[in-house]
């Protein structure tokens, strides 16, 4: 995996999932499935070789590596958002 390669949809997937700080709420939001959603996010952070969160059974938290890609990230989606508008 290229970290050059990230697909927008990845990136509203992490954005998501990084303002609600749970996968569940997150792809009902998206309108996708819980397994495509982790998906979506454990490509991600392949392609970064970083983890993204810090998961357990009762939370999900930003790593530190995605703490300084998130508002990166949203201003990618930003853009690519009014972009096809």
């Amino acid at each position: 995996p290229n970290p050059r390669h990230m697909e927008i949809r990845s990136l509203r997937a992490f954005v998501t999932v990084a303002e609600e700080l749970h996968f569940g709420r997150a792809a009902r939001r998206l309108a996708i499935s819980q397994p495509t959603l982790t998906q979506q996010i454990q490509h991600l952070e392949k392609s970064v070789e970083k983890p993204l969160f810090l998961r357990s059974n009762r939370m999900v938290l930003l790593s530190e590596h995605g703490r300084r890609l998130l508002d990166h990230a949203r201003a990618l989606v930003t853009k690519a958002d009014s972009f096809l508008q």
